[in-house]
């Protein structure tokens, strides 16, 4: 046990306690915590099939960092089948609640087509919402595809970005 830096010992053990008793009653940041403590090995074995029992009844009721975890865990096949259609699902999902990770990764499984057909412009699209987002990796990727761009098809895709940002705000 340590000092968590908020004046409390960090004690694995009971806060999978009062994880789990909260996350019972259905909370789902308290499934989400779960899940990773149990990715972890925190305070608990290494577990991926309650990994992903906790994971899933968090993002089946909207926790975005849950769906981004679960998407990542089909991409990588992390306790479950590697499925790139589900990595694709749970990734939108998330992209859809603006979380910027997911939107990054959304945009890299269309720059190499991976779940979905290869499309740059979405990828293109993609990264600028994660960079609108605070996703400095996305900055980054999305000047890399632009090379590889003609300058209408950028254009096309940050008038599909700020569609995009304008739905989704």
């Amino acid at each position: 046990m340590y000092d968590n830096g908020q004046g409390v010992p960090q004690d694995y053990k009971e806060a999978i306690k009062w994880y789990r008793l909260a996350a019972d009653q259905g909370d789902a940041s308290a499934q989400f915590n779960l899940a990773l403590m149990y990715r972890k090995g925190e305070g608990v074995p290494q577990d991926y099939k309650e990994t992903i029992k906790w994971c899933r009844l968090a993002a089946d009721q909207g926790n975005a960092s849950a769906q981004l975890n679960l998407g990542s865990m089909y991409r990588k096949g992390e306790g479950v089948p590697q499925d790139y259609k589900e990595t694709i699902k749970w990734y939108r999902l998330a992209a859809d609640q603006g979380h910027a990770n997911a939107q990054f990764n959304l945009a890299l499984m269309y720059y190499k087509g991976q779940g979905v057909l290869q499309d740059h412009k979405m990828a293109h699209m993609l990264f600028n919402i994660a960079t609108s987002n605070g996703n400095e990796n996305a900055r980054k990727n999305r000047g890399i595809i632009a090379k590889g761009m003609t300058p209408e098809a950028i254009n096309e895709a940050q008038d599909m970005a700020r569609k995009w940002i304008a739905e989704h705000q």
